[in-house]
């Protein structure tokens, strides 16, 4: 019984895993930086129409994400034009779901983009790096706000 359980999972894992399959020339949409030079800030969004977006951090895909009209050339109208939505774990460096990972609001460590929002796969991992960077909160995908975004990038 423990090996078809296990089967399952490994079956299920390789089902849903994520990859992010930028080249060289893959540029963040929102800050124009070449995402491969920092592989641990990464996210990406697949959209329905068969285009994928790069970003060079988890706050640069949510200010697309909260603002995705601003792009219209990618003609995304709303979050239902969004397929798939992954973020990169800083530890481990592997793709995840963004809907289900947890980001670190407040912390030490910058980005490319300046102040960002670290990602990780466990609430745990997320707890752990914000007590060691002095983070102020972990968050769910959920919670960060298009006005959190702004205050992270000094528009408020």
């Amino acid at each position: 019984m423990k090996k078809i359980v296990v089967g399952i999972l490994l079956i299920s894992g390789l089902l849903y895993s994520y990859s992010m399959d930028y080249t060289r020339d893959a540029t963040c949409l929102v800050r124009h930086l070449k995402v491969y030079e920092n592989p641990k800030w990464v996210a990406k969004v697949e959209l329905r129409n068969g285009k994928t977006v790069f970003f060079s951090s988890p706050k640069s895909m949510f200010e697309f994400y909260h603002r995705p009209g601003k792009w219209y050339e990618l003609g995304v109208k709303s979050e239902e034009d969004f397929k798939d939505i992954v973020v990169t774990d800083l530890t481990t460096l592997k793709p995840i779901d963004a809907k289900g990972a947890f980001f670190v609001y407040g912390s030490s460590v910058t980005s490319p983009a300046g102040d960002d929002l670290p990602a990780f796969s466990s609430y745990e991992s997320a707890k752990e790096f914000s007590k060691t960077y002095h983070g102020s909160r972990v968050l769910n995908f959920h919670e960060v706000s298009s006005g959190l975004i702004k205050l992270i990038n000094g528009n408020i």
